[in-house]
């Protein structure tokens, strides 16, 4: 077999010396994913690199967070069908004389994503100080373009909200998709279409419009719970935009969120006052949101 990643953690190393002795295809496979993973890492390492940072919020806790999640984010685009790793398989099986290992390889990868499916995200609880479930999605994971496609498809709607309420676009935006995972995490009607609530807003006694009951999670003094809360539906994503920005403005729930919205800060920790979400820390991880959705606004400008 040819040689393993040197760079590996030592007990990473030394278990696949161990698999490729005992099943040497699977090693393979294996050692593939692994040099994929390395190399995705440090693309990250060097995209975040070359990207400016605005300051906000920045420090150690929140640079830690960010590189585990590129770790999640390399392990997870690793392995997938169709890629490096296959490739770097084929290219060790033929190495070991054994070309059926490649084709085991890509069989295995590709069940692989069945058992990772959106409604498992889903069910994922979210825990103080944990990365959120948006971050961690398998789905959204392997949607490597989520944020942009996101920002670039949501931009108009989001512009005519921060028109009604003062607040800046890329805040709304960041909101949206901290609620709905960039997209991929949208609450779903009974029969699977969309509900277009990017913003995760309940159905209270005084809506009149569509729902859409689902299992969530709300924090319960402090605990999370999974519980069947009924939400708002529309027709687009420019409806859920447009009643969005009616309830911050008409709400003197949320005055103090209008009054301070200008400000990332004044923004996210206002919006948890005000009791927007049950999660403790929605503020801290709404504003790495912000942060994302200004660097991706930055990069489609540029």
């Amino acid at each position: 077999m040819a040689a393993l990643p040197s760079s590996l953690p030592g007990a990473q190393l030394q278990a696949l010396r161990g698999q490729a002795a005992r099943d040497p295809q699977a090693a393979v496979q294996a050692a593939a994913r692994q040099f994929e993973s390395l190399l995705m890492q440090e693309l990250m390492k060097s995209m975040r690199a070359a990207t400016p940072s605005s300051g906000l919020m920045d420090n150690g806790g929140t640079q830690l967070g960010t590189e585990m999640l590129d770790q999640q984010f390399a392990q997870q685009l690793s392995g997938l069908r169709g890629g490096l790793a296959d490739q770097i398989a084929r290219q060790l099986a033929r190495q070991q004389g054994g070309a059926g290992a490649g084709a085991d390889a890509a069989k295995a990868e590709a069940a692989a994503p069945l058992a990772a499916s959106p409604a498992a995200a889903r069910e994922l609880p979210r825990r103080p100080g944990s990365l959120s479930r948006e971050a961690l999605s398998p789905t959204a994971l392997r949607g490597a373009g989520a944020p942009q496609q996101f920002v670039a498809q949501h931009r108009a709607a989001a512009e005519a909200a921060s028109r009604a309420t003062g607040i800046p676009a890329d805040f709304i935006l960041a909101q949206a998709a901290h609620e709905s995972g960039w997209g991929r995490r949208e609450i779903r009607m009974a029969d699977g279409s969309s509900s277009h609530n990017v913003f995760g807003i309940k159905a209270g006694p005084g809506w009149t419009g569509k729902t859409a009951t689902v299992t969530t999670t709300e924090y319960i003094n402090g605990v999370p719970r999974k519980v069947k809360q009924t939400f708002r539906a529309y027709d687009s994503h420019a409806e859920a935009y447009t009643d969005h920005a009616r309830l911050l403005s008409r709400s003197p729930r949320y005055a103090a969120v209008v009054a301070e919205g200008g400000s990332a800060q004044g923004f996210a920790q206002n919006l948890q006052k005000a009791g927007y979400a049950t999660d403790p820390d929605y503020a801290a991880k709404l504003g790495r949101v912000i942060e994302t959705t200004l660097r991706v606004a930055r990069s489609l400008k540029g």
